[in-house]
């Protein structure tokens, strides 16, 4: 279980993937668009993820209500699968 999903819309899906700091590093690295408003991380990209900012999209946070990324003032929920 290394990969995880999370539902953001398919906006947030292509803004994460195209246009987070995180998408311009290796591919490895960075969250990939699943169409149908899904976004998934590998291993290596939600690491990369974590490394972002509070302010930044894509920011990632872990708390008592699990994993989250967030996009804008919206956090959406990550589900490892």
């Amino acid at each position: 279980m290394n990969e995880w999903i999370a539902e953001v819309g398919a906006e947030n899906a292509e803004l994460l993937a195209t246009r987070s700091r995180t998408a311009v590093l290796a591919s490895e690295y960075r969250p990939k668009d699943l169409g149908d408003g899904r976004v998934s991380y590998s291993k290596r990209a939600l690491g990369a993820a974590r490394e972002l900012s509070e302010e930044e999209e894509g920011a990632i946070t872990e708390d008592g209500d699990g994993l989250r990324v967030w996009v804008g003032d919206d956090a959406f929920d990550l589900d490892e699968v």
